[in-house]
């Protein structure tokens, strides 16, 4: 019984003393591929941890420990969406992003606020499903493989056990075909696993959905809606089955499908989900200070759709529950990180309300040279170790001098400064354009095994683009 609570436990997202990272520990995970931004790191690892914390709270307390909202202040690129997603990935927790933008002027051409809850939703099912697919896999695999022995070699009847005259065979000689039936199954069994069955073509019933040609169409689609049609119409739609003739390595990938999805118990998986959901969920509202803003003058204008969606996402933070396909979810534990550069707004322009919200507020810092440089060369995922193994494909060393790296960092530090400042995004167009020749030319110089990016190289790629400052803002 203690094992069947811990599997389940695990499986909403629940991590266990010796599993859950401490403050400390998610900040050295944030290090690895994140520069900077300490007290960023600092106030997600603890409302992290805290997550943890209230799970371990007994009797009805647990349910009034409410999460720490947090909003992250500062300019695009540096790393308020990247923490967020990292921290679910730390949690195993289903992760959404939504741009605060795209729900203006709900009703007319924007989108329902709950949708984000649903995506959440969803992703979740798909996550839960995808770890107990993981757990029945070796029994599907099996079960697959008696399936392809049975059409390789399908099974004697109990009508074949009779001699053709009709009257029942010796008894003796019903045992030895069926001995010898076993003998082949076992030969074939071999012969399957070894793989010299794979390229045989054999016929299988594949199963098709009804109506694929059914579509809706409007602003609101039924999955915004919280509607599942197939429920609805239950088995006015059913499933049909077509044959298909298909080679055998194809057709076991089909049927290792389908014998996973019987063996799985998808009301299971569906309240496993929506728990995941309830108790570590995150979603990332990007752009919230795009609906910030008082009240225009005369009642209209874009500030009312602004305080619109900020009214309809309060209820939703605050804590209600959202109808989706899968039934209701309780949004009061969810955690909910907004970011946004507040240059033409700030936070205290949200509604009071929706502020109370997200108690915890933290301002990360713009990138410079020496932080560029960090970025570059430090997180596990850096661009240089991007583009190194890009090339490696191709069989080419790529090598960065020192001078070249430093010099890289500063241009983009410049350009920043003097176009407009994208933060750690500027690497990405600074390097597509320093190495867009190799990129295009390596495949046909065969030759070329290695190549070297020096500072004279840099400077000679780069200098006319970065000292003509119209010319900076189009290609950089």
């Amino acid at each position: 019984m203690k094992k069947n609570i811990k599997q389940e436990t695990e499986s909403i997202g629940v991590i266990n003393n010796e599993e859950q990272l401490t403050p400390s520990q998610i900040v050295n995970e944030l290090d690895k591929f994140i520069i900077g931004q300490k007290n960023a790191k600092k106030s997600v690892a603890i409302a992290l941890r805290n997550r943890w914390r209230r799970l371990q709270v007994k009797d009805l307390l647990r349910d009034e420990i409410m999460p720490n909202n947090i909003i992250m202040i500062g300019p695009t690129g540096v790393g308020k969406t990247e923490i967020a997603r990292r921290i679910s990935r730390l949690s195993n927790a289903p992760f959404v992003k939504v741009e605060a933008s795209k729900f203006t002027e709900v009703g007319y051409v924007g989108r329902d606020v709950e949708s984000m809850i649903r995506e959440l939703t969803d992703l979740s099912v798909n996550m839960v499903k995808r770890d107990k697919l993981a757990e029945v896999q070796e029994k599907a695999e099996l079960n697959t493989e008696e399936k392809l022995l049975d059409i390789l070699l399908p099974p004697i009847k109990k009508s074949q056990a009779a001699d053709p005259d009709g009257e029942s065979g010796n008894a003796n000689a019903t045992i030895d075909a069926q001995k010898e039936m076993t003998a082949t199954r076992e030969k074939l069994r071999l012969k399957l696993k070894e793989g010299k069955f794979d390229d045989r073509i054999i016929e299988l019933d594949l199963m098709q959905n009804g109506s694929p040609m059914m579509q809706i169409f409007g602003p609101i689609g039924l999955d915004d809606m919280g509607i599942n049609i197939r429920d609805i119409l239950g088995n006015m739609m059913p499933q049909k089955s077509k044959k298909r003739k298909l080679p055998l390595r194809e057709a076991r990938k089909y049927l290792i499908q389908e014998e996973s999805n019987k063996l799985i118990d998808m009301d299971q998986v569906i309240k496993l989900a929506i728990e995941k959901v309830e108790n570590s969920g995150i979603v990332f509202i990007d752009e919230i200070d795009k609906i910030a803003g008082g009240d225009v003058k005369g009642g209209a204008g874009p500030d009312v759709s602004r305080q619109g969606v900020q009214r309809d996402l309060l209820p939703i933070v605050e804590g209600s529950t959202v109808m989706t396909k899968y039934g209701g979810v309780r949004t009061d534990h969810i955690l909910f990180v907004a970011s946004g550069a507040f240059h033409m707004s700030k936070p205290s322009d949200l509604i009071p309300e929706l502020q109370g919200r997200f108690p915890i507020r933290v301002e990360l810092d713009s990138l410079g040279k020496d932080e560029f440089y960090k970025i570059l060369t430090q997180p596990k995922n850096a661009l240089i170790k991007q583009y190194k193994a890009l090339l490696a494909s191709e069989n080419v060393t790529l090598e960065f001098e020192e001078d070249a790296i430093n010099e890289i960092a500063k241009i983009a530090a410049e350009v920043n400064e003097k176009v407009e400042n994208i933060g750690a995004r500027r690497l990405h167009t600074i390097l597509t354009t320093l190495l867009e020749d190799i990129m295009f030319d390596i495949p046909d110089r065969s030759k070329v095994k290695h190549i070297k990016i020096s500072k004279n190289l840099v400077t000679k790629k780069l200098s006319v683009i970065t000292k003509d400052r119209d010319l900076s803002r189009y290609i950089l």
